[in-house]
């Protein structure tokens, strides 16, 4: 149980701030399909198997609550007030998680020139949604109106769709629509028992929700039948997520210079390469030590 809060704490931290997404810390870590399996299992399986998966989720978002909390208290701020350090972190982040993957994943993807398309397919996705950025506002959720509840219902179903895919992550693609910083103060909002933003909330949840029913069942059928594909797509969108990071500190609210080599922090980012690293390195240990074990 201890191990299942760990995974579902680490990937709530990766989910909280733009950068690499929960499931590429899911894949990182080896329990990607167990992630996603699982959910599949709640939403369609038979009553033993929704038990099932149902106990296992219990027990990630118990962790990830956690995790969640503690970034929303936190890292809000520092997102807010560094945002120069927090990307060079995620660009630590991903940079070696392109190649983790690929390597993880080698099997379904060696010698499939005719896959690369899927790859320039992923980037494309990923430019294109940060290139949609700098043409949207930041949402106000304080104020509940029809047409920013749709908006705020469409953004939260996109964006549990990037988390289950190990790729761009949900954070990004809720900064991507504008909605990144008033989500996460609303949050901060909620937990500091101010209701006026709820019902844009609640409104964002419900997307969330039906996002995960849509989603979820696709992507388990897509990564079962045609994996080295699915593979090739989320490489392409982890190459994407470098660009969309770099360009991320000019789409807040309060627009700043794009990441270039005089306010990229090479400490933060060499901080983001070891801890995804240090991850593999885990996961590698547990794996002999249940090996062992059996």
């Amino acid at each position: 149980m201890i191990r299942t809060m760990i995974n579902g704490f680490c990937m709530a931290l990766a989910d909280s701030v733009p950068g690499v997404s929960g499931g590429t810390i899911a894949l990182i870590l080896g329990f990607y399909d167990k992630f996603i399996g699982s959910i599949n299992q709640v939403f369609y399986g038979k009553k033993e198997e929704k038990k099932e998966g149902l106990i296992y989720l219990i027990k990630l978002l118990l962790g990830w609550a956690v995790g969640m909390i503690l970034a929303v208290l936190v890292l809000t701020k520092f997102f807010e007030t560094n945002i120069y350090a927090v990307s060079s972190l995620f660009l630590g982040f991903i940079f070696p998680s392109i190649f983790i993957i690929a390597k993880e994943e080698y099997a379904c993807i060696q010698k499939k020139w005719q896959y690369t398309p899927f790859v320039i397919l992923g980037i494309a996705i990923v430019a294109a949604l940060t290139y949609m950025n700098s043409k949207v506002q930041v949402v106000d959720v304080t104020h509940f109106s029809v047409p920013t509840a749709l908006y705020l219902f469409l953004a939260g179903a996109v964006a549990i769709t990037a988390m289950f895919l190990p790729g761009i992550s949900g954070s990004t693609v809720l900064l991507i629509f504008g909605v990144y910083l008033p989500v996460i103060s609303g949050v901060k909002e909620l937990l500091h028992l101010h209701f006026g933003v709820l019902p844009m909330i609640i409104v964002f949840g419900v997307g969330v929700i039906c996002g995960a029913l849509v989603s979820v069942k696709g992507i388990q059928k897509s990564l079962e039948k045609y994996r080295g594909q699915m593979v090739m797509l989320i490489l392409g969108m982890l190459i994407g997520s470098l660009y969309a990071i770099v360009s991320g500190p000019v789409t807040v609210d309060k627009a700043n210079a794009i990441l270039n080599k005089d306010n990229f922090s090479i400490v933060f980012f060499l901080i983001g390469l070891a801890l995804i690293v240090l991850l593999q390195v885990v996961k590698t240990k547990l794996e002999k030590k249940q090996k062992t074990q059996n």
